[in-house]
């Protein structure tokens, strides 16, 4: 074998270990989100958060998630996406033991707000990384990262069903959890790709970032965006409170329904390609807009436990499809800018979760639940009426499955 083979072999193993390496990341931080997220309740108690402010604390994550998001973004372009996310990573995970550790209101201020910021900082370096190994593999490779999420999120379930059947307390269970982490995330971090992994891969992945693009055309799609985020938001953030205020169900019932959501999520990520390849993206984006109105529906009517969880998996199914055909829509506009027609078209997942989640506690505060689950049933269906731009251009329903995040 020749120097230059041997040295072409050494970087496609090393590029094979960084993708593993970032699916962990991605792994572990679905797993620290889904069981702070189902453990909202215990969190209510344990700080004596009130119904009127809950909705306060929880429209300042993703507040807070958008300014570490844009100050990651300055920071990365002076470091590298890889020594950010060695660090921000690690702290996500001490955060959530700050979360389990306090009692007092000011305390749940501080740990929600760091860890709103380094989930914010997170995502960014991770993003980056993921689209500049995309970059290098010179296909998509993103379904693999989120779909990486959706299997954190149902550990990250499963260990909250697991603290209120066993009564493991909030601190052992979150210190436990997010001191276990930490050592996994470090290990990955030492297989992160690099200059010598990616080349002019990062370089390439932020000049098409910063490449002019207009708005107009992608306004459809900024708005299926932030309506599917409304739906997530109102799963992740209020499917526990539902179970406990509205069904009275026990403790270990509060999580099940984020578990059945991202089970159901997994799957239909995953067998989403077939569908897209058979009926196209317009078809597709519709069918799973009505299923996720549908399920919301469903939750609204839901006479007991487990049809709720039933329901909230039918909303997981609908909205898996929305937002990977949002991405690929928006990579079709601009063949040539795909990666800045990206980049804002996730601002607007930030837009979903600020409006979701206080809109929603809002309602369910002042009215109930079953009326506020109508709130976000009927802005999916908004997605009917902008699906045609899922098939703007040219549709080839083969990249389109590949493109999808």
């Amino acid at each position: 074998m020749s120097a230059e083979a041997a040295a072409a072999t050494e970087v496609s193993v090393r590029l094979r270990q960084a993708r593993i390496a970032l699916l962990v990341s991605y792994v572990a931080q679905g797993t620290v989100f889904a069981l702070l997220v189902t453990r909202i309740p215990d969190i209510q108690t344990q700080y004596g958060i009130s119904d009127g402010a809950l909705p306060v604390f929880l429209a300042a994550v993703p507040i807070l998630a958008g300014v570490g998001s844009i100050s990651m973004e300055w920071v990365v372009k002076r470091t590298s996406p890889r020594a950010v996310l060695r660090i921000v990573q690690p702290v996500v995970c001490l955060t959530l033991v700050g979360v389990g550790a306090g009692d007092r209101m000011w305390e749940a201020a501080v740990a929600l707000a760091a860890f709103g910021l380094m989930v914010g900082g997170l995502d960014a370096s991770q993003a980056m990384s993921a689209v500049a190994l995309q970059h290098r593999y010179g296909h998509s490779i993103m379904q693999g990262f989120y779909a990486a999420f959706s299997l954190g999120g149902i550990l990250g379930a499963l260990l909250a069903w697991a603290g209120a059947n066993w009564h493991i307390s909030q601190l052992a269970l979150f210190g436990t959890t997010g001191l276990a982490v930490v050592p996994v995330v470090v290990l990955a971090s030492l297989r992160y790709a690099g200059p010598a992994e990616l080349g002019d891969a990062v370089a390439e992945a932020a000049a098409a970032a910063n490449r002019s693009i207009p708005w107009k055309p992608l306004l459809p799609l900024c708005l299926a965006m932030c309506v599917a985020y409304i739906a997530d938001a109102t799963v992740s953030n209020w499917s526990a409170k539902y179970m406990q205020d509205l069904l009275h169900s026990s403790a270990r019932m509060h999580s099940m329904p984020y578990a059945a959501y991202m089970v159901v999520m997994l799957l239909g990520r995953v067998l989403g390609d077939g569908r897209v390849q058979r009926w196209g993206s317009v078809r597709t984006v519709r069918l799973g807009a009505v299923v996720c109105a549908a399920g919301f529906l469903l939750v609204s009517l839901a006479p007991s436990d487990w049809t709720a969880v039933v329901a909230f998996a039918v909303v997981g199914l609908g909205i898996s499809v929305v937002v990977p055909q949002v991405f690929a829509a928006g990579g079709r506009l601009f063949p040539g800018a795909s990666d800045a027609a990206v980049a804002r078209l996730n601002i607007f997942n930030y837009v979903g979760f600020l409006v979701g989640s206080p809109l929603v506690g809002a309602l369910a505060g002042g009215l109930n639940y079953r009326i506020a689950m109508l709130v976000p049933m009927v802005l999916v269906l908004a997605i009917l009426g902008v699906s045609k731009a899922f098939g703007s251009r040219t549709e080839e329903p083969v990249e389109a499955a590949t493109v999808a995040v």
